[in-house]
Order: structure tokens, then sequence, then C-alpha cells
């Protein structure tokens, strides 16, 4: 009898979808796109996000859409008009729609980083392709902690001009860094890394040979 339920998981494990995030509030558009699986959970989903943005992964976060708020395991973020749903227990696939799924992801609460989540083309993927897999992006993240979408306009501006009052002060807290300079290496290493962990997993749902 062929182990029929192994080939189920294996292809369920092997679905994908395009996920491109984009800033809000923010011209030109900061943004980046990447396929993944859709047997990420939400909260996998954040930790890929961070990665792609390259922030640190030290301020609270939460998905939503329609219906309902995907928040982290902690106790004191139940709250507001929507009901809740532990991110680390929901799926894209639980969620995704056939064309289209749009979610709104927050982060930091305080910067209030909002970005628009979309999920596309839903499909099997390439058994021969580590998943997520970097697609492409345009413009350096803010920094974090940088007051949010006005904070990081006034440190460009200071920045970019040597005359500003605080250019100085920017560059040091900067350490020199160039908040233009767009790094696209890192993030490639990075979803390379979260991908070769997925692939061990996947390896364990391959049928055996008999």
């Amino acid at each position: 009898m062929p182990p029929a339920k192994p080939a189920e998981g294996l292809e369920s494990f092997n679905e994908i979808a395009t996920i491109r995030v984009e800033l809000e509030d923010i011209e030109p558009p900061i943004w980046r796109e990447m396929e993944a699986p859709t047997s990420m959970t939400l909260k996998a989903l954040h930790e890929t996000i961070q990665q792609l943005m390259g922030w640190c992964d030290y301020h609270l976060w939460e998905f939503s859409d329609e219906n309902y708020r995907y928040i982290p395991p902690v106790d004191d973020m139940d709250w507001g008009d929507k009901p809740c749903r532990k991110a680390g227990s929901v799926r894209l696939r639980d969620i995704c729609k056939d064309d289209k799924t749009v979610l709104t992801y927050v982060y930091d609460f305080g910067d209030d980083w909002r970005m628009n989540v979309s999920v596309t083309d839903i499909r099997q993927g390439d058994p021969d392709t580590s998943y997520p897999r970097y697609l492409g992006g345009e413009r350096a993240a803010p920094p974090e902690d940088c007051g949010g979408v006005p904070g990081f306009y006034e440190l460009l501006d200071a920045y970019g001009d040597p005359e500003h009052p605080d250019h100085e002060e920017v560059r040091e807290w900067l350490d020199e860094r160039d908040p233009h300079f767009f790094d696209e290496l890192p993030i490639k290493y990075a979803l390379l890394r979260i991908a070769n962990r997925r692939n061990a997993a996947r390896k364990r749902l391959r049928p055996k040979a008999t």
C-alpha cells in the first residue's frame, strides 16, 4: 500500500506563495518580496520579515486582517475590537484566499511601523528549491528606534545635510552607517539559513524507499 499520508503531508509542505511586504506612509516605497511556504506560521512569518528588514525583533508586534488580530504568546496583548489568535498556531494556508490575501503587520507599538503584507500566487513549489527564497526589494529599512515614519524622515534630512544641527549626532547614532545603502546579501543569507532548517524537516516527511 502506498504511503498516502506522508505523500499528502509533503505536498502540503511544498505549497508556496509570493509574499510582498511594504512599509506604509513612506515614499519612495520600501518593500521586499519573497517566495515562502504556506505551511509557515504567522510567528515564523514575523521572524522572516524581521530578517527581510534587518531588524532585531525586540519589540512587540501583531498581524491583523478583517476578522482577527494574530499576536505573539504574551498575556497582555488580548485587547482591541477584534478577537485574537496566537500567531504561532495559525499557518498562512489557514487564512489564505485563492487570489490574494492582505494582512497588516505592525512592529514596535512606539515607532508604529506598519506594513502591508500581500500573499498571492499560491502554487506548488519546486521540490529542488529551498524556501523561503528572497526575490527582491528596494531601499534600506529604517533603523529601529528612530521615531517611526516622522523620525525616519528627520533622520534622513539630518544625515544628508552637513549644516543640519543634528548632522553629527545622527552620524554618530548610526555608527557611520549610510541609511540609504541597501545591502541585499545579508537578507539572502538569512533566508537561506531559515530555508536550510526547513529542508531538514522536509526530509523527514519524504516517504522512505522500500
